[in-house]
């Protein structure tokens, strides 16, 4: 029934959807599918408007980032690269703890 609806319909129904079950209601069908690719690029970018800063990311835009790379969304090799670099910056990278603190704190000491 779902692979029935007239676009609009699916339009509006794909951006109630939350974050998490965005990319589930993309195996209906080619319509969905092109639907949720098109409303989850609008929440990626959203999410940078959001926070102001496009070097930074938010959980929300990575999760979106690595769901839609996963569900075959990104087919421009250069957003596939910039996402797969800032996937792997936010597993390997960054201060997950808090610490504040640096490489060379540790190296230089005294």
């Amino acid at each position: 029934m779902l692979d029935r609806l007239p676009v609009e319909i699916v339009e509006r129904i794909v951006a109630k959807i939350l974050d998490t079950d965005l990319i589930a209601a993309s195996k209906v069908d080619r319509v969905w599918w092109q639907e949720v690719r098109r409303e989850a690029y609008k929440r990626w970018k959203n999410y940078a408007i959001t926070i102001g800063w496009i070097d930074r990311l938010t959980e929300d835009q990575l999760y979106i980032m690595e769901k839609m790379l996963r569900n075959g969304m990104v087919v421009n090799p250069q957003e596939r690269e910039t996402i797969e670099h800032a996937l792997s910056e936010h597993r390997w990278g960054g201060d997950p703890w808090g610490l504040d603190w640096e490489w060379n704190e540790w190296t230089q000491q005294e």
